[in-house]
Parts: C-alpha cells; sequence; structure tokens
C-alpha cells in the first residue's frame, strides 16, 4: 500500500511532535518532514516529494498563505491542508484562494484530521464543520439586507443535487452525506463536482456563500 506522505509546516516544534505521535502509527500515511519556516520546507522540496503539506498561516517572515500560494505554483502535486488557530472569514477565504484544499482549525479532533487529510489527497476540498458554522453566521451578520429568498432553479439542478448542495453548505462531510443520502462518498463527490459545474462556482467558499444567499439553509 502507498501510503499517504506528509509534511509538517509549523513553527512550534511541540505542535510538529504532537502531529508527528498522532500520525506514526497510521498504516496508510507518514510524516516524511517537519520544518518551521518557508525557506526550511523549499529546501525540504528539493529532496522530498509530499503529498500533503499540513500548514500553519502564523510562521516567522513568510505567511502559510504565501507558501501555499508559492507551492501551488511550483509544484502543483502537492496539496495544502491548512492546520491553524486563525478561522477569521479572510484568512480561509485567501488559503483557498491561494491553493489550499482543506481548512482546519487547531483544537479539531484527531478523526476529523484524519478525514481532512484523506479526503484532500483524493483532490477535494475539506472546511472543517465548525469553521464552516462560523462562516455561516458572519455571512448572514454581514449581510442585512434582506437577500434571502427562495431558491429558483437556474442551472436545472436535480433533487439529489440539491440535497447534496444542502448538506455540504451545512457543513457535512463526504462520508457523512453519503450516510444520509444512503450513497457511495463517490458518488456524492460526482454530484458535488456536477453541481459546481452547474453553478459556475470555484470552492466550497463559493458553495457556502450561494446556499446562504438564495435561502436553500438557513441558520
Amino acid at each position: 500500500m502507498n501510503k499517504i506522505k506528509i509534511v509538517l509546516v509549523d513553527d512550534h516544534k511541540i505542535v510538529r511532535d504532537g502531529l508527528k505521535i498522532l500520525l506514526m502509527n497510521l498504516p496508510d500515511m507518514e510524516v516524511i518532514g517537519d520544518v518551521a519556516t518557508g525557506a526550511d520546507l523549499f529546501d525540504l522540496l528539493l529532496n522530498v516529494k509530499p503529498d500533503i503539506l499540513l500548514m500553519d498561516i502564523s510562521l516567522p517572515k513568510m505567511s502559510g498563505i504565501s507558501i501555499t500560494e508559492k507551492v501551488s505554483r511550483e509544484y502543483p502535486g502537492i496539496k495544502v491542508v491548512m492546520l491553524t488557530a486563525n478561522i477569521e472569514d479572510e484568512a480561509v477565504v485567501d488559503s483557498f484562494r491561494a491553493g489550499a484544499l482543506g481548512y482546519l482549525p487547531k483544537d479539531i479532533e484527531y478523526e476529523e484530521l484524519i478525514e481532512a487529510i484523506q479526503v484532500v489527497f483524493e483532490g477535494n476540498e475539506y472546511l472543517a464543520k465548525s469553521i464552516s458554522n462560523v462562516m455561516f453566521k458572519n455571512y448572514l451578520t454581514n449581510n442585512k439586507t434582506g437577500t434571502l429568498k427562495q431558491f429558483k432553479f437556474d442551472h436545472d439542478l436535480t433533487k439529489r443535487e440539491l440535497q447534496v448542495l444542502e448538506l455540504f453548505a451545512e457543513g457535512f462531510s463526504y462520508k457523512e452525506i453519503a450516510v444520509k443520502l444512503n450513497i457511495s462518498a463517490r458518488t456524492v463527490e460526482s454530484h458535488k463536482n456536477n453541481i459546481m459545474e452547474k453553478l459556475e462556482l470555484k470552492s466550497l467558499i463559493d458553495l457556502v456563500k450561494y446556499a446562504i444567499k438564495h435561502g436553500i439553509i438557513s441558520i
């Protein structure tokens, strides 16, 4: 079995050591390096080829977002998951725009961390449920112009696609949606891709805002 190769990027050694302990005994993952700065990371990438970077945002000299943007440009095969204490909307959106595929708070449960790594490794986006809930509330607070309204089908979504859209927007994971709808996770992914194409959305962040704006979900 080919393991998911992970590099940890965090300026706190205790965080890196803790993550290594959590991940070291998993049969399908291995930590192949850990660094404290962007400069150290790019030196490391000359010699190793990770699948996933677990990246903090607050780093010395070069932020995790800037590092992600450079990684996305120079190493497009490497996928980035932000693991950070910063859960501000702006940081989340900027991270996805820079090329990150996942965003997690540092107080995340162990099981969700593993799920996020697996989802991102497969090429899908992952936004922690706790962060998506905060974004929903902030989005509603900042949009008090009465834009919530009954959703009208302008893009011919099927009934199943609308169900998947609603569950994604409410923060459910691929696996949770699959269980709720009694379908496979791969089918969920297929529906999600169709939705994104029909609605001309680029990320799960766009999907969240679309669902709130059009009244598909309510908080």
